[in-house]
């Protein structure tokens, strides 16, 4: 593994486990020139799924789009890194046990701000107001009401 710092190719591993939710392998490495430490990941080479976007082109699938996105949206939110991992592996084990080849971008969406939504209020609403492409304070008018009605109601 080449050091992401001096790029030599000699590290010595300092750590090895399993990912919180078991799907990968967690390295701590230090490269033996430059004394640095640095993580890895190690995961099972799955299956190509193809993302369909809005205007019909298809790409392949990248869980570091959703983790960007998601980055974005919890900025200055106390939301860990471990909780935007754990969303962007749980959506795409979800879309690799759930579609065979192909899923369209919307539905990706969709299930992100589902996750976003239980996790925080005011990340969904910024990553919707993106991945929505909110117009005006109307769109966001329209996105909070279910919410504002939602917390209104008496708790069971």
């Amino acid at each position: 593994m080449k050091c992401p710092y001096c790029h030599v190719d000699n590290d010595h591993v300092l750590d090895t486990r399993a990912s919180a939710d078991g799907t990968a392998i967690r390295r701590r490495r230090r490269c033996l020139s430059c004394r640095r430490r640095f993580t890895t990941y190690e995961r099972v080479e799955r299956m190509r799924i193809t993302v369909i976007k809005k205007d019909g082109s298809r790409v392949p699938f990248d869980r570091d789009k959703i983790r960007l996105g998601l980055e974005k949206a919890c900025w200055k939110r106390k939301i860990s890194d471990a909780q935007i991992e754990a969303i962007v592996a749980d959506v795409e084990n979800y879309v690799e046990a759930n579609f065979e080849s192909e899923v369209e971008s919307r539905r990706l969406g969709e299930l992100v701000m589902e996750r976003l939504r239980a996790l925080d209020q005011v990340a969904y609403v910024r990553f919707a107001s993106v991945y929505r492409q909110f117009e005006d304070v109307h769109d966001f008018v329209d996105e909070l009401r279910p919410m504002l009605t939602e917390a209104r109601r008496p708790k069971e």
